[in-house]
């Protein structure tokens, strides 16, 4: 599986990034123009992992788990250690390439679009002279590890408003003694592959499309893709609008992104394993 276009920087400059990882959170110096420092990033060689297809899979007009599938990157990812910070999305703001996005320069940037986070990654791909992008929602569950929620549940003959229900009851369980207002970086500690603050208290944008997919009983049928709205990956999956702000750029005013919707981003990576 390839997630993603080949890799911008020259072999040197990545096989240097693959050989060392970096866990150390960005300095608060803010300065038009001023150069910055390329963010901590932790490199995560592939490996089989079990993925839950995302979107909205019905039969027969009543819904089904997506699949659930065993899947395998054909390179290395390379993943921002900790969530983009305040701090790191003022200084795009000040070189004039983002808009504001209000909270504490130690915690993350929240209140951020789809929109608003392709443009800070076009920013620092552009100050860096690397490539930086948004996760697919595969690359996503594959750097989260064992923090990632599975969204399955039990199918039986019960009624779909029954298993929506129980769907309800998960979620709500999991959220609920959730602190809504985001933490310091590092709140949340590491997981196993060295990822700071993974399903913690803010939600993270992926480049995944929401798909809607009719399967039929001899294998997969009609889908439709709604690249509208996303995937966002926390403390559980779900979807979200691209919150266009300005109606003059041909979509519709939607509102604000929630105060705990924020993004961390991925380095293209160089070369597939040998």
């Amino acid at each position: 599986m390839s997630p993603s276009p080949a890799f911008k920087s020259n072999q040197a400059a990545a096989l240097a990034a693959v050989s060392a990882v970096a866990r150390a959170a960005p300095g608060p110096d803010m300065v038009v123009g001023a150069a910055i420092s390329a963010p901590a990033m932790v490199v995560l060689q592939p490996r089989p992992f079990w993925y839950r297809v995302a979107g909205e899979f019905t039969r027969d007009g009543k819904p089904v788990n997506a699949p659930l599938l065993m899947m395998r990157l054909d390179r290395a990812l390379m993943v921002m250690a900790y969530p983009v910070t305040a701090a790191d999305h003022q200084r795009c703001v000040l070189d004039g390439a983002c808009p504001p996005a209000a909270n504490a320069s130690d915690r993350p940037a929240v209140k951020i679009s789809w929109h608003d986070a392709s443009a800070y990654a076009a920013w620092l791909s552009q100050r860096l002279g690397a490539t930086y992008r948004l996760p697919t929602d595969e690359e996503w569950a594959f750097a989260a590890g064992s923090r990632f929620r599975d969204d399955g549940y039990a199918e039986s003959a019960a009624e779909p408003a029954e298993r929506w229900l129980r769907q309800y009851e998960r979620e709500a369980d999991r959220d609920d003694a959730l602190d809504p207002t985001p933490r310091a970086i590092g709140s949340f500690g590491a997981n196993e592959n060295g990822i700071f603050d993974v399903a913690g208290n803010v939600w993270e944008w992926t480049s995944t499309c929401f798909i809607h997919r009719t399967v039929k009983e001899a294998g997969a049928g009609a889908s439709t893709a709604n690249c509208g709205v996303r995937v966002v990956e926390g403390r559980h999956r779900t979807y979200m609008t691209d919150f266009i702000r300005d109606p003059r750029t041909g979509g519709c005013a939607v509102g604000k992104p929630p105060s705990n919707l924020g993004f961390r981003l991925v380095r293209e990576s160089a070369l597939p394993p040998s």
